[in-house]
């Protein structure tokens, strides 16, 4: 089997065998990794550079501005421009700082980025890792992040990133707890962890529709906590400028302020695409029952544009989430999930338990 935009496996499986009959079982699995640490890696700079660009565009539009516009066509080269600026910029690092722990700070942020983006289904056969525990691993490796920020404040030395490092994980540890019981309500109704059968499971109909309201107020909750784990607006306190210059990366510059920025990015990508993955059939195409032309259409599409769209989709709703709100003072960010979030989900878990028990989904 060859190369085929709708089923990837063929296409992994001929390249596995390929170095398998050329070089030894370890030479293989390290080649294999570095191609896909590498293909990682790409990916990573090149879609955070894209979700940059977006994110001035679809703030502008908000704000009835045209945004960049001068460098290159559209202003398409200015976040590159930006980019190479970071780049050149120099390190400088305050003279009292925790030295090591200042340096391991954003590579522990980014590294967590990587981990959480191994099990994401892109397409069917595109995927690096399938566990049978895939959104387990996902909460798991996603809080590690949050060691990251409160390294990052602390070793800085500096009072304003200590004040923010501090209340981006009180935050982000909250809201992990929302994330994982929205996640739970699914797993109830799918019956499995791994990923790939979430997916393969919405074949006939997404999970946002066969799982009725339990569904759709765990799609909603997911969103509101997804959107504050990646402490982006309105829950953007840890790095409010106003009062805390830039939070808990206020001492950093250059490239290492740079993996601070692209992590936040390839966070809100990592949170769109579980919610893309988990509720709305990941790479499945639309179905509407026995509507057959309608559904023979949406099966021409092939399944990374359908990820994609979709994914695209949900960084639009929470880019408009961030440009629309304000900002939230830090007793309103806990009391909404302790008192209203937290509560709500649990009844939810409830609500879902009964559907599934009743098989009113099916």
């Amino acid at each position: 089997m060859g190369f085929n935009i709708y089923d990837f496996s063929g296409m992994t499986h001929n390249m596995h065998l390929w170095f398998s009959e050329r070089m030894s079982p370890t030479a293989t699995t390290i080649v294999e990794w570095t191609i896909i640490g590498v293909s990682y890696m790409l990916f990573v700079a090149l879609f955070g550079l894209f979700l940059v660009y977006a994110e001035r565009k679809v703030c502008a539009a908000f704000q009835q501005r045209l945004g960049p516009t001068r460098v290159g066509f559209w202003g398409l080269l200015q976040t590159i421009a930006d980019f190479i600026k970071l780049l050149m910029k120099e390190l400088i690092m305050p003279k009292s700082a925790d030295r090591f722990l200042y340096n391991l700070a954003p590579f522990i942020v980014m590294i967590a980025t990587f981990l959480a983006m191994a099990v994401l289904p892109f397409a069917k056969g595109l995927q690096t890792l399938d566990f049978d525990i895939g959104i387990f691993y996902v909460t798991a490796v996603s809080s590690v992040g949050v060691i990251g920020i409160l390294l990052a404040g602390w070793s800085s030395n500096n009072k304003y990133s200590l004040i923010g490092a501090m209340r981006s994980g009180a935050q982000i540890l909250s809201y992990e707890l929302s994330v994982s019981l929205s996640l739970v309500t699914i797993i109830i109704l799918a019956g499995s962890m791994q990923l790939s059968v979430i997916v393969e499971s919405q074949r006939d109909s997404w999970f946002l529709f066969k799982g009725h309201i339990p569904s759709l107020i765990a799609f909603v909750i997911f969103l509101i906590a997804g959107t504050a784990e990646t402490n982006r607006g309105p829950f953007d306190l840890a790095e409010a400028e106003s009062e805390l210059t830039a939070g808990f990366h206020t001492e950093y510059s250059g490239i290492k302020f740079a993996f601070f920025f692209l992590a936040e990015y390839i966070n809100m990508f990592i949170v769109s695409a579980m919610a893309v993955t988990v509720f709305l059939g990941g790479w499945m195409p639309l179905h509407f029952g026995s509507f057959e032309s309608f559904n023979v259409v949406m099966d021409f599409i092939p399944p990374l544009v359908w990820f994609f769209m979709k994914v695209l989709g949900v960084i639009f709703l929470i880019m408009w989430f961030k440009w629309t709100f304000p900002r939230l003072r830090v007793d309103q960010i806990l009391t909404l999930e302790w008192k209203y979030l937290l509560p709500i989900n649990l009844i939810n878990i409830i609500l879902m338990s009964l559907v599934v028990l009743t098989k009113f989904h099916l």
